[in-house]
C-alpha cells in the first residue's frame, strides 16, 4: 500500500512539474512584443558600405549604440534634391553629409546652361577694362550684392584704370522657398547688368562648377580684360591698393596672387566639412592653392587656366581644384601678405587690440569674413577725410632705462 501511494504521489508531481513548464511556456508566447528585451542586430556587408566609403569591419560604439537611419526616405529625399551632387546619404549623422559616390558617378557632367549672360560686359571699354571683379554668391544673398556695388566692387574709373563687375550665381537648393527667384535675378540683371547665372545648383561641393565655368565665360567674353580680382561677397577689398599694385606687372605675362596655403593635408574626419576620403585623393598632400577669399590673375594665366581645368579631373573643393590647375600648368602661386582670407589675426601677446580699426586695413589688399554693416563701415571709415593713420609722437629726448639700468650704463666700459 505504501509502495503504491509514494508511486501515485511522484506521478502527480511530476505532473504538476509538466503542467506548470507548459504554462509558463504559452504565457512568454502570448506576452506583449514591448516586454522583450531587445537583442543587438549586425549591420549586414551592405549597410556597411552604404554607409562608409571606407567600409570598416566592425562598427564603432557610436555606431553600435545609434540606431541606423532607414534606406527608403534618405533616397526620397535624394530624388527630390534634384541636383547634380546631392547632400544626403544613408550614413549615420556622424558621418559626412555628402554623397562621393553620386558625386563620381556625375562628376564628368560639367558643362551647364548659362541662363542669364552679360557677353557686352568687357566690351564697353575700348579695349577692354583693367580689371573685372568677379565675386561668388547666391540667389538669397541680395544684400550682400547690394553692399559690393555701392563700396569696392563700384564700376567706373579707380586710379585712372576702368574696373568691371560680375557677380557668379547657380540656382537655389531650395527653389520652392524663394518662388519668385526668377523674376528677381532677371530684374537684378536688367538694373545692374553684372549677373551670371548657371544652371546648376549653388552648394558648397558645386563650388568646382562655378570656377570652370567663370573662366570659360571669361576666355570667351572678356578675353580683353588685363586682370581679374575673384572673391566672395563676404571679403572687404581695398581697390585702390590693388590697382596700384597691378599697374606695376604686364597683363601678357603670367600672374596668380593671393593668401598662398602651402602643404596643407587632406581632412580624413569624415564630420568635417572639407573631409576627403582616400578614394578619392590618394596623396597625402595637396598643391599650392590660394584661400577662396579673394586673389588676383591676369589675363594670360586666365586663359591658361581656362585650358587646363578641361584637361584636370574635378575635384569637390573649388580651391585645391584650382591649386592643380596652377600645377598642371606648371605656375607657381604668389604669396602675398595684403590678402588676410583668415580675417586680422589679434597677436597673442595683446588679446585686447581691436583689429576693426580702418590704419590696420589701409595698408591691406583683402580681408575676409566681414558682416555686411562691417563692410559699408569700413568703406566710409577708410574714405573718410578725417582719417589719420601717419601721426607719430615726437621724441623730445633720446630714450633711456630707468636708475639702475642707466647707473649699469654708465658704468659699463664700452660706454
Amino acid at each position: 500500500m505504501r509502495v503504491r501511494l509514494k508511486g501515485d504521489a511522484i506521478c502527480t508531481l511530476l505532473l504538476v512539474v509538466a503542467l506548470c513548464s507548459l504554462l509558463y511556456t504559452q504565457l512568454e508566447h502570448f506576452a506583449p512584443k514591448g516586454h522583450k528585451e531587445p537583442t543587438q542586430k549586425q549591420p549586414s556587408v551592405t549597410q556597411r558600405i552604404l554607409s562608409d566609403p571606407r567600409a570598416p569591419g566592425r562598427p564603432t560604439p557610436a555606431e553600435a549604440t545609434a540606431p541606423r537611419p532607414q534606406l527608403i526616405p534618405t533616397v526620397r529625399r535624394a530624388e527630390a534634391a534634384n541636383t547634380r551632387v546631392q547632400t544626403t546619404t544613408p550614413a549615420p549623422a556622424a558621418d559626412s553629409a555628402f554623397n562621393f559616390k553620386r558625386y563620381l558617378l556625375n562628376k564628368d557632367n560639367r558643362n551647364f546652361n548659362l541662363l542669364i549672360n552679360q557677353p557686352k560686359k568687357c566690351k564697353r571699354t575700348p579695349g577692354g577694362p583693367f580689371l573685372l571683379i568677379a565675386i561668388k554668391s547666391v540667389v538669397e544673398d541680395f544684400d550682400r550684392r547690394e553692399i559690393v556695388r555701392k563700396t569696392w566692387g563700384r564700376e567706373g574709373l579707380v586710379n585712372g584704370e576702368q574696373i568691371q563687375r560680375v557677380f557668379l550665381l547657380g540656382t537655389p537648393r531650395n527653389r520652392t522657398a524663394l518662388a519668385t527667384w526668377e523674376t528677381l535675378m532677371h530684374q537684378e540683371s536688367q538694373t545692374y547688368r553684372d549677373i551670371l547665372l548657371w544652371d546648376f545648383m549653388d552648394t558648397f561641393f558645386n563650388l568646382t562648377l562655378k570656377e570652370i565655368h567663370f573662366l570659360n565665360w571669361a576666355a570667351e567674353f572678356c578675353h580683353n580684360v588685363k586682370f581679374i580680382f575673384k572673391g566672395d561677397a563676404d571679403v572687404f577689398v581695398n581697390i585702390e591698393n590693388i590697382v596700384d599694385f597691378l599697374e606695376r606687372h604686364n597683363p601678357a605675362e603670367d600672374l596668380f596672387v593671393g593668401d598662398i596655403i602651402y602643404n596643407a593635408r587632406p581632412i580624413r574626419v569624415r564630420k568635417s566639412k572639407y573631409y576627403i576620403p582616400e578614394t578619392m585623393y590618394g596623396l597625402s598632400i595637396y598643391p599650392a592653392y590660394a584661400g577662396g577669399g579673394g586673389f588676383l590673375l591676369s589675363s594670360c594665366t586666365m586663359r591658361k587656366l581656362s585650358r587646363a581645368c578641361r584637361e584636370v579631373e574635378l575635384f569637390p573643393i573649388d580651391d585645391v581644384f584650382l591649386g592643380m590647375c596652377l600645377q598642371r600648368i606648371n605656375l607657381k602661386p604668389i604669396l602675398h601678405e595684403g590678402f588676410k582670407t583668415f580675417g586680422i589675426v589679434k597677436p597673442s601677446a595683446a588679446p585686447h587690440l581691436q583689429t576693426f580699426e580702418p590704419c590696420f586695413y589701409k595698408d591691406l589688399m583683402v580681408v575676409h569674413s566681414l558682416k555686411v554693416a562691417e563692410i559699408w563701415l569700413m568703406w566710409n571709415l577708410l574714405h573718410s577725410p578725417r582719417l589719420s593713420c601717419t601721426q607719430k609722437k615726437q621724441v623730445k629726448k633720446p630714450f633711456q632705462w630707468k636708475r639702475k639700468a642707466q647707473t649699469a650704463t654708465q658704468a659699463s666700459p664700452l660706454r
